[in-house]
């Protein structure tokens, strides 16, 4: 049974890098119903996109974004910095997909602004090659991540994830994290908007903060596909912050799966009732 959603914002997909988490994403697409879905940016790794390197399961999520759009979901395209070149078609509709900058939209009278989040910051906007330099570095650290918890997950340990214990660990990206976040509640209280809806730094999050102004402003992060998991869902008249769980879903391993063979067949033959089995019967497979 699919659950019915009024709005789902996914970001920081990143289809087509070894990080992404393809399947998950795709078993998530197919238990949900919304009737407006955005995708805020980075859904394509352009930056680091090879043609040797799109496995049938990201090609998967494709099909099921597309199959979501022809059965009745609004889809919403925003750019991000991984899928950048996109920006240089302007805000059009490509059929059953509309490619948009940003979104502004009202709920119940609140302003909800929802863009990407790229703009703020200075790596990408000064120092390219610095943010891909970056961006190979964190891609490796997530292959070698998933390899360790694939190997914990024999041992029954829980997952852990290398690259938010960095985050927490160096100073500086705990303090360009929180430059970010402060940025947009900034601005958000500055145009009066109630809501301010980012991607980009992988971080999912919803907190309400009273800016300087007075204004207070809800601050929301979808987080992402390649470390969380997570999606923001908007029903019954509220937000929430979906994670991603394994158990939710009827997936299991090949690994565990047993061949089923056909019934074994007996034949009882009268020579060997043995005097001493007191008529107990010896039983051969055919």
């Amino acid at each position: 049974m699919k659950r019915a959603l009024d709005i789902v914002i996914l970001s920081d997909i990143h289809l087509g890098t070894f990080g992404c988490h393809a399947r998950e994403l795709h078993n998530y697409l197919k238990s949900i119903e919304p009737r407006t879905l955005v995708l805020n940016g980075d859904i394509f790794d352009i930056w680091y996109f090879k043609k040797s390197y799109f496995p049938r399961e990201h090609m998967e999520v494709v099909r099921r974004l597309l199959k979501m759009a022809v059965n009745g979901t609004k889809i919403y395209y925003l750019t991000g910095n991984h899928d950048d070149l996109l920006r240089k078609f302007g805000e059009i509709s490509l059929g059953i997909i509309q490619l948009r900058n940003k979104l502004v939209f009202q709920i119940d009278g609140k302003t909800h602004w929802v863009f990407h989040g790229d703009v703020f910051d200075a790596s990408v906007q000064r120092a390219r090659w610095l943010a891909k330099l970056g961006g190979e570095g964190y891609d490796l650290l997530i292959r070698i991540n998933r390899s360790i918890n694939w190997i914990r997950r024999l041992f029954g340990f829980a997952p852990v994830s290398f690259a938010a214990k960095v985050k927490k660990g160096v100073k500086g990206a705990v303090k360009y994290i929180s430059d970010f976040e402060e940025t947009a509640i900034q601005i958000a209280s500055e145009k009066a908007y109630d809501y301010v809806v980012c991607g980009h730094i992988h971080k999912p999050q919803i907190r309400q903060v009273t800016a300087n102004n007075g204004h207070t402003v809800t601050y929301m992060n979808s987080g992402d596909w390649v470390e969380h998991l997570t999606a923001l869902e908007f029903s019954n008249g509220q937000w929430s912050l979906y994670h991603y769980d394994e158990t939710e879903f009827d997936v299991v391993s090949p690994r565990l799966q047993v061949t089923e063979h056909e019934p074994r067949v007996y034949s009882l033959r009268r020579e060997e009732i043995l005097p001493e089995t007191n008529g107990i019967a010896a039983f051969e497979a055919l």
